[in-house]
């Protein structure tokens, strides 16, 4: 089994391709759509060198995953899906949580709230296969609901769940997040892996200024993760990650991003006049009350 990593260092995600070298059947997972805020502009640049990449090695796509709705960037799942229609995109089952909430919140009032523009929704511990490559989906909830791991033989995707242990676990104050989730996430699901397993995580921010890494083991996680190693205790965990997530800001295409990936990545269509749109909730927080 093969895993190479491509990374977008506009939003520090890490995509992956999976796959079995001898069949060369692949899976994608967490792919990223440019998107330019200020002009709404959405392109695919970002996706030719995974593109040139499956070509050149000539990979068979199978399955296109989601560790969850992402809130920082766009999926790429459905250019994918055009490109490579065989292609399962599947995601965890509780999206349909995620959907529930954004839906009211953006008031979606088409959105469709069964998970049904997934083509397959994983079930807690479920094992697929895709092609030749067999895959187990771990729930890691916490950061969101719906986060799932994707466990291919030794290598363990954990998306937003874990990171490199001198950056710690992903934030859990998003809708339904929770930090008692990812703390009993990461202890029961994760930890009780084997200390080889490797970890191949879904953003790398570089902390002080380090080059990017990808990739670390279960073993050293275990010891050496800042925010929550073996020796943690829930409430010390708990109570740091809440402290820390108060102080954090809304990811810079919170609002875009999850307007479309919990509809499987799938863009608004086109109203009346060819366009289409994106809602953004107004917060007033005017103190002159004149509006």
């Amino acid at each position: 089994m093969q895993i190479q990593h491509f990374f977008d260092p506009d939003t520090f995600t890490l995509t992956y391709l999976v796959t079995d070298e001898l069949t060369k059947d692949t899976v994608i997972i967490d792919p990223v759509l440019d998107f330019e805020q200020a002009s709404g502009k959405v392109h695919d640049s970002g996706l030719q060198p995974l593109l040139t990449y499956i070509s050149d090695k000539n990979l068979k796509i199978k399955g296109i995953l989601e560790t969850h709705a992402h809130a920082d960037h766009i999926s790429g799942s459905q250019i994918l899906k055009q490109i490579f229609p065989e292609a399962i995109v599947a995601i965890g089952e509780r999206i349909k949580d995620v959907q529930v909430f954004f839906k009211k919140h953006f008031n979606l009032t088409d959105l469709e709230t069964n998970g049904s523009q997934f083509d397959h929704l994983f079930k807690n511990k479920e094992e697929v296969e895709f092609g030749s490559l067999k895959m187990k989906a771990l729930p890691t909830p916490g950061h969101t609901p719906a986060c799932m791991t994707y466990l291919f033989e030794d290598a363990a995707f954990t998306g937003d769940a874990l990171f490199m242990p001198d950056y710690g676990t992903g934030r859990c104050d998003f809708p339904n997040g929770s930090a008692a989730d990812l703390y009993q996430s990461v202890k029961e699901i994760l930890y009780v892996l084997p200390d080889k397993t490797r970890v191949f995580v879904g953003h790398d921010y570089s902390p002080n200024g380090r080059e990017m890494l990808f990739q670390t083991t279960i073993g050293e996680s275990k010891k050496l993760n800042i925010q929550l190693s073996e020796n943690t205790s829930e409430k010390e965990y708990v109570e740091f990650r809440t402290s820390r997530d108060k102080t954090l800001n809304a990811p810079r295409l919170l609002l875009p991003s999850i307007q479309i990936n919990i509809n499987a990545g799938h863009l608004p269509e086109p109203e009346q006049n060819g366009k289409s749109y994106l809602k953004i909730p107004l917060v007033k927080d005017l103190h002159s009350g004149k509006l």
